[in-house]
């Protein structure tokens, strides 16, 4: 059953693409009709390959792996770092620095020096410095929080990006391809869906696309760790009746 009807993608404006003239031609097997000199995309289709993505995503989070959210224009950062949360993934809301995945290890460093700074605020360290050097290590602080708060807790490579507006993060999407790291992305009329392994036709701009589309997503991802917790505790179940088994021959 899908998770997200034709109707609610409607409502939530999910099937308006660019102005005619900027589509990508790679786009037209989305596309239902122009309207108004603008693109309207095809829900049924927008559905389809949602429900494809999501079922991919699922089972990417059963493997016990992370994935990383990626969106950095304005209407979407506030909706994607909440939805990142919800589910306690690593997200890049702010400005995608280069290497954030092909140089990973360099990245890495910033994220331990931002994590000492952090320490030295509590550690007592801040007093034994002086007012000027101490505004030095706040602004510093500051930044780097800016900047690599959302992947502080990341340890390794992601098992997947999702994506906001592939031409926008199209940094984020290069690296990926580099690595073999699966995206998946909301890719409008005016993007190139080839350019990733799961493009979800829709509205890429509008807040409310955005939400349905992301929500849609972390719901998945949701899914997929409930899954593997059941999946584990039933390893745990049979290893119990195999151990007590065990125990009742030896004795």
């Amino acid at each position: 059953m899908s998770r997200v009807s034709t109707e609610q993608l409607l409502d939530a404006g999910v099937h308006f693409g660019h102005l005619t003239q900027k589509w990508n031609p790679k786009m037209a097997p989305y596309i239902f009709m122009e309207k108004n000199g603008i693109h309207i995309i095809d829900l049924n289709k927008t559905q389809a390959k949602l429900d494809e993505a999501s079922n991919a995503l699922k089972n990417i989070i059963k493997s016990g792996r992370k994935v990383m959210y990626v969106a950095t224009k304005k209407q979407a950062k506030e909706l994607v770092t909440l939805e990142a949360k919800r589910v306690n993934m690593p997200f890049v809301t702010e400005r995608w620095l280069g290497g954030m995945l092909t140089n990973f290890q360099t990245i890495r460093k910033s994220v331990k020096k931002m994590q000492t700074l952090d320490k030295m605020a509590t550690d007592g360290t801040y007093a034994s410095i002086n007012k000027k050097e101490r505004l030095m290590v706040e602004r510093e602080k500051i930044k780097l929080e800016r900047l690599l708060g959302g992947i502080s807790d990341m340890n390794r490579l992601p098992a997947a990006l999702i994506v906001v507006d592939i031409m926008r993060e199209h940094l984020a999407i290069s690296e990926a391809q580099r690595l073999n790291i699966p995206t998946f992305a909301i890719v409008d009329t005016n993007s190139d869906p080839s350019e990733v392994d799961f493009a979800i036709p829709a509205n890429d701009d509008a807040a409310k696309s955005i939400a349905i589309i992301v929500g849609a997503l972390t719901d998945s991802i949701v899914e997929g760790m409930q899954e593997r917790k059941r999946d584990r505790e039933e390893e745990q179940d049979q290893e119990a009746v195999v151990e007590t088994k065990e125990n009742e021959s030896a004795d």
